[in-house]
């Protein structure tokens, strides 16, 4: 494993960490290809919750663009081919998971760091975290799905303005805005995090999965359809070892063990 990422795993779920703290975990393509890989042993190997984090001072400041730098090049940069090489594969990886990703921002969140952040399931930062959509600084587009997402979490006129302006949204109107979770005190982050996915982690993770996808789903489902969706998701549900043993649990009144089976 590149030494870009950290991977620790706790049996139900895994910590992975952004390790380029003197580049504020801006990605180069090794980063890139190390995350992807760290998410996807995750998932082969049985995990059934992620937490991602970053080290340092900083979650992660987006593309490093000392490798993007046209002037370092024979030519412009092909950015299409980096946002189809490496940015949309890890957005659809961690929206296809079927289990929760939880985003730990312990610092700035800026240009795809900060989307990348916005793709996972429940994201909590640091109350002296901000996200930044910077694109605009230096003439782009929100990418890694910032575009799509943000019109969805505040609505057009507010993602219009964090594209347009590239100003530094706070923790903690980012959650008054409903874009994140929860912002905590800044020593109570990774305590509060890792508490959360080892709860998710050792919970009904089948249903969970699910309910992740019927709710991502809806934002281009007739509710016809998504009606039907939830039908069969409740009919695996209530097939599943999960709904037995958490029926029988709050009958004898004891705590639940889970399978996410």
């Amino acid at each position: 494993m590149s030494e870009s990422i950290l991977v620790a795993d706790h049996g139900a779920w895994v910590e992975i960490t952004l390790n380029r703290p003197d580049r504020l975990n801006s990605f180069n393509d090794e980063m890139h290809y190390a995350l992807r890989a760290a998410i996807e042993a995750a998932r082969d190997g049985g995990a059934r919750a992620i937490l991602l984090t970053g080290a340092g001072r900083g979650f992660c400041a987006g593309q490093d663009l000392g490798d993007r730098d046209p002037s370092k090049m024979d030519g412009p940069p092909d950015l299409g081919n980096t946002v189809r090489t490496f940015y949309a594969p890890l957005v659809r990886l961690i929206r296809s998971l079927n289990f929760p990703v939880i985003c730990a921002v312990n610092g700035v969140a800026a240009g795809a760091g900060a989307n990348i952040a916005l793709a996972c399931d429940m994201v909590f930062a640091a109350e002296s975290a901000k996200f930044i959509q910077s694109f605009s600084k230096v003439g782009l587009i929100p990418d890694t799905g910032g575009s799509w997402h943000l019109p969805r979490l505040l609505g057009e006129a507010r993602a219009k303005g964090l594209a347009f302006t590239a100003q530094p949204l706070s923790a903690k109107q980012a959650e008054d805005w409903g874009l994140i979770w929860k912002a905590l005190p800044d020593g109570d982050l990774m305590e509060t995090a890792r508490a959360m996915a080892a709860q998710l982690g050792n919970g009904p993770t089948l249903g969970l999965g699910l309910s992740k996808h019927c709710i991502q789903d809806a934002a281009v489902a007739t509710l016809d359809a998504h009606l039907e969706q939830e039908a069969e998701a409740m009919k695996t549900c209530g097939e599943s070892a999960d709904y037995a043993e958490g029926v029988s649990s709050f009958l004898e009144k004891r705590a639940p063990k889970f399978q996410g089976k």
